[in-house]
C-alpha cells in the first residue's frame, strides 16, 4: 500500500474514536431521562465491549476495517459516558463536596491515558504480536463495573424530580447520606427546584428559553477554551514533538501522562477550597503564559539548542496548567449551571464541544504546525486569554451552592447580567 494510503488509514483510525464520541454525544439526553443515570451507564458500557472485541479480532481477520469499525463503537461509548458519568457523579454527591467527586472522573480519565502510554510501549504491548490485546483492556474495567455499578443507588434527583418517587429517591438518599436529617433537608431542596420546573426540556426549548442563554455561553467558552488551548495537540503530538531533540521521546510522554494525572488530583484537594471561578481563572492564564514562552524558546531554539530542556518543562508546565481546572472543570460545570430539566442536553453539549474540539485540533493541529511553525502557539495563547477574560466577566462561582440556588440566577434574573447579582460573580 503507498505510504500517503497509510498515512490516512492511520489519521483516520486515530480520530474517528473522536467522530464516534460526538456522535454518541447525542443520545446522552435520551438515555438519561429514559433510563436513568446509573443504568444508562451500565447500557452505554455494552458498546464498550463491542467495541474492544471488534479492536482486538481485527488482527485474527487481518480487515483494517474491522479495526477503524471498532474504534468508532468505541468513540461512541466515549462520547456518552463522558457526560452520563459527571452527571451521576453529581447527582448524587453532598453539596459541600460535589466539585471534588465530579473531579474524580477526571482524575480516572488521566489515569487511564497514563496506562495506555504505557502499554503502547514497544517493551510492554505495544508491539506487532500484542497490540491487539492492548486494545481489548478496556473489556477489564466493563466488567468490573457491571459486577459493582449494580450495588450503587439511582440517582435521587432523577427519581424525585424527573420520575416523582419521593419514597424511593428518599431511600436512595438515606444510603448516600446516611444521616435522616441531611435526608429531610436535601429532600426539601429538591422538592422545591421540581414544584418550579417543568417535566421535560426539548432540544429545541433548551436553544430558546431565555434563562438557558447565559449558562449556554459559559459551557461553549470554557469547553472551546478548554479544548483549543494546546492541551489536546500536546497529548496527541508530545512523541512526534520530543522525537527530533531526544533519543527516548516515548519516556518524556510519558512524563506528560504522570504529570497529568498528578495535577489532576492537585485539583481534587483544590476545588472545594479554591472555587471553580479561581481554578479557571488560574489555568487559563497559565496556559496563555505557557504557550507565549514556548514560541519564544521554538523560535531560539535553533541558536540555543540548550533550551529544548526549558520546552519539556513548558510543556510540563501547560498539562499541569490545563488539568488544575479547565480539564476537569470543563466536564462538570454544565451540571451546575442548569436546572435539572436541562441538565442531559447541557451534558450532551458538553460532550459534543469537547470531543468535536478533540477532533478538529487533532486534524488541524499538523497541517498548522506545517503553516505557522512555532508561532502556533500564539493561536492557542489567543483562545486561552479569550477564555480567561470571559471567565472573568460571565461565570458564577458555583461552589458550595445549590443547584436550584444556581438555576434562581438564570429563572429569576433572566433579563439581568450576571455580573449585576451581589455576591454571584465573586471569588467567594
Amino acid at each position: 500500500m503507498p505510504d500517503h494510503s497509510l498515512t490516512l488509514l492511520w489519521s483516520l483510525s486515530v480520530s474517528i474514536k473522536d467522530f464516534g464520541a460526538l456522535l454518541g454525544s447525542l443520545g446522552v439526553k435520551y438515555l438519561a431521562d429514559s433510563y436513568g443515570r446509573r443504568n444508562s451507564i451500565l447500557i452505554v458500557n455494552c458498546l464498550s465491549v463491542v467495541g474492544a472485541c471488534l479492536m482486538s479480532t481485527s488482527k485474527a481477520s487481518k480487515s483494517f476495517e474491522v479495526l477503524i469499525l471498532g474504534r468508532l463503537v468505541f468513540g461512541l461509548f466515549c462520547g456518552l459516558v463522558m457526560s452520563l458519568n459527571p452527571l451521576y457523579i453529581q447527582e448524587v454527591s453532598p453539596t459541600n463536596l460535589r466539585g471534588a467527586f465530579a473531579t474524580l472522573n477526571q482524575v480516572s480519565f488521566a489515569s487511564g491515558i497514563l496506562m495506555g502510554m504505557v502499554a503502547g510501549l514497544e517493551t510492554v504491548l505495544g508491539t506487532e504480536h500484542y497490540w491487539a490485546m492492548m486494545l481489548s483492556l478496556s473489556v477489564i474495567p466493563a466488567l468490573a463495573q457491571y459486577l459493582v455499578l449494580p450495588f450503587c443507588p439511582e440517582s435521587p434527583r432523577y427519581l424525585l424530580i424527573n420520575r416523582g418517587e419521593e419514597s424511593k429517591a428518599e431511600a436512595a438518599l438515606l444510603r448516600l447520606r446516611g444521616s435522616s436529617d441531611k435526608v429531610f433537608a436535601e429532600l426539601e431542596e429538591m422538592k422545591e427546584e421540581a414544584a418550579r420546573t417543568q417535566s421535560g426540556v426539548t432540544i429545541h426549548q433548551f436553544f430558546k428559553k431565555r434563562r438557558y442563554k447565559q449558562p449556554i455561553i459559559i459551557v461553549l467558552i470554557i469547553n472551546l477554551g478548554s479544548q483549543l488551548s494546546g492541551f489536546n495537540a500536546i497529548i496527541n503530538y508530545s512523541t512526534r514533538m520530543f522525537q527530533a531533540k531526544f533519543d527516548q521521546a516515548k519516556y518524556l510522554t510519558l512524563g506528560v501522562g504522570a504529570v497529568n494525572v498528578m495535577f489532576t488530583l492537585v485539583a481534587f484537594f483544590l476545588m472545594e477550597k479554591a472555587g471553580r471561578r479561581r481554578l479557571l481563572l488560574t489555568g487559563f492564564i497559565s496556559i496563555a503564559v505557557c504557550n507565549l514562552l514556548m514560541t519564544i524558546v521554538d523560535s531560539v531554539l535553533h541558536l540555543v539548542p540548550e533550551l529544548r530542556s526549558l520546552q519539556v518543562l513548558l510543556v510540563f508546565c501547560l498539562i499541569s496548567a490545563y488539568e488544575l481546572g479547565p480539564g476537569p472543570i470543563s466536564w462538570f460545570i454544565a451540571a451546575e449551571l442548569f436546572d435539572q430539566p436541562g441538565r442531559p442536553i447541557a451534558m450532551a453539549f458538553t460532550s459534543m464541544l469537547n470531543w468535536g474540539g478533540k477532533f478538529v485540533l487533532a486534524l488541524l493541529f499538523p497541517p498548522l504546525l506545517k503553516l505557522c511553525g512555532e508561532y502556533i502557539y500564539l493561536l492557542f495563547m489567543a483562545v486561552a486569554l479569550a477564555a480567561f477574560s470571559f471567565t472573568w466577566i460571565r461565570l458564577p462561582e458555583t461552589k458550595g451552592r445549590t443547584f436550584d440556588d444556581i438555576a434562581e440566577e438564570f429563572r429569576g434574573a433572566e433579563g439581568i447580567p450576571l455580573h449585576n447579582s451581589i455576591g454571584f460573580n465573586t471569588f467567594t
